[in-house]
């Protein structure tokens, strides 16, 4: 007899409460295996592709791409015994038998991250009456199919009554443009589309960005890695009191020291970049002035001082910025720091962080410059009391042995939480970063 199981949006980070489904990588009666993918999900740390733990066919998805999910709550249900037979249904009988009795079982933990108990049951034979729900896990509601591979990665917005109204009426919904809030299509749509004066369809990053061509206006729904990113930065903002101070350095022997690593056998093939620099500047300067790695725990009422540099790197991706660590970064040579900086940024860009390669940070370095700013007053990320700022690198007239020349000159800004970081200690920390990128060779001095 066919098994039926709920699979819940599992909770892939701690205290994540809810996920927005992206898209779904199966359809109904489609077979899945152990662990294969069947969803990726945004929370509020990072997109997440989902391991289904058991083996069988796909019946029903019952969210679609667009829609906010609370964790534990089933998205999927899928027949962990296609191949077994339902007992027929009596022909004569004028009541339906009782049905089977819901059997419950824990889901067994994902690859890579736990799960919460999912309730299962079987379904009733046919003729029977349909089971009682079970409190942990409502039943399931009926959807429609989940449409085909998306065209171009777009996938249409419509609840369920809508793509079954298309898929009779013979309408493409990549065709259409919705007129409702967020680009979602509705009956309309799809009725004017059948009839041939549906409105021209726009390109899907304007469908999805909610624009409303009668006010020139669009709207994007607060939710993700942005609503994520700005609830910590305004508790940020409003726990701990920044300060800033500010730098400008020459920086030539740094730069003339890069060129020649980039020509050394050791580093070939390696990317190097003022980055990397400041990473390794940071790390040695923390073992001076531990107070910048140190972090204020507000509950227990202590200082908490690290014994070890957990690196944040602030990375903007189409998803907004994220925040990923580079674990231990203090105990690597330059070369190892190098390497897992261009692994981490690389995939940051490609939206592939992992939820827990965002955790624990002890410190953390935002890079302005690529983008050409000089500098800037960055907001420390909860749970680390400094966060370093690098400005662009500028061909500047500066003063050398009494002569103006032309030289590298970067601008940095250090913002630290005053009630852990004294002045003191934050323009020790400032100047020793300053120092070791002015001339790298001031690190065989620490």
């Amino acid at each position: 007899m066919p098994e039926y199981k709920h699979f819940p949006l599992a909770d892939t980070a701690e205290g994540l409460t809810e996920a927005d489904i992206i898209a779904w990588q199966v359809k109904p009666g489609d077979t899945v295996t152990v662990n294969q993918i069947v969803v990726e999900v945004e929370t509020a740390k990072a997109a997440v592709e989902l391991p289904i733990p058991w083996a069988g066919v796909v019946t029903e998805l019952l969210v679609e791409p667009g829609q906010t999910v609370e964790v534990g709550a089933p998205i999927l249900t899928i027949d962990v015994d296609p191949g077994g037979k339902a007992a027929p249904a009596p022909t004569t009988a004028t009541t339906a038998p009782a049905a089977e009795e819901p059997a419950e079982e824990e889901m067994k933990p994902l690859v890579g991250y736990g799960s919460k108990a999912v309730v299962t049951q079987r379904r009733a034979r046919k003729g029977a009456a349909a089971p009682a729900p079970v409190a942990a896990a409502p039943a399931p509601v009926a959807v429609a199919p989940a449409p085909a591979k998306p065209k171009g990665g777009y996938v249409p917005l419509a609840k369920p009554p809508v793509r079954k109204l298309a898929k009779d009426l013979g309408v493409d919904l990549h065709a259409l443009t919705g007129t409702a809030d967020g680009g979602v299509i509705t009956r309309d749509d799809v009725h004017a589309a059948a009839n041939g004066s549906a409105a021209p369809a726009v390109s899907p990053s304007t469908v999805d960005s909610g624009y409303d061509p009668a006010t020139r206006e669009r709207r994007v729904p607060i939710k993700g890695v942005r609503k994520a990113t700005a609830a910590a930065m305004v508790q940020s903002a409003y726990t701990a009191p920044h300060v800033t101070e500010f730098l400008t350095i020459d920086v030539t022997p740094m730069m003339e020291f890069r060129e020649k690593l980039k020509k050394s056998r050791e580093f070939a093939g390696v990317k190097v970049t003022p980055l990397t620099f400041a990473a390794k500047a940071v790390c040695l300067a923390a073992k001076r002035t531990p107070d910048v790695n140190a972090v204020w725990d507000e509950a227990a009422q202590e200082i908490v001082y690290k014994d070890y540099v957990h690196l944040g790197i602030a990375a903007a991706t189409p998803r907004g910025l994220v925040v990923p660590k580079v674990r231990d970064a203090d105990a690597m040579s330059l070369k190892e720091l190098a390497i897992a900086l261009t692994e981490l940024t690389d995939v940051a860009r490609e939206g592939k962080t992992t939820p827990a390669a965002m955790l624990g940070g002890t410190i953390t370095i935002t890079n302005v410059g690529v983008f050409g700013v000089d500098t800037g007053t960055p907001i420390i990320n909860p749970g680390e009391s400094a966060i370093l700022c690098l400005g662009a690198i500028k061909d500047t007239p500066w003063v050398v042995d009494g002569e103006i020349k032309v030289r590298k000159v970067l601008q940095l800004s250090l913002s630290f939480d005053h009630r852990v970081v004294d002045g003191q200690q934050g323009s020790e920390f400032l100047a020793d970063v300053g120092a070791l990128l002015a001339d790298p060779a001031v690190a065989i001095t620490y």
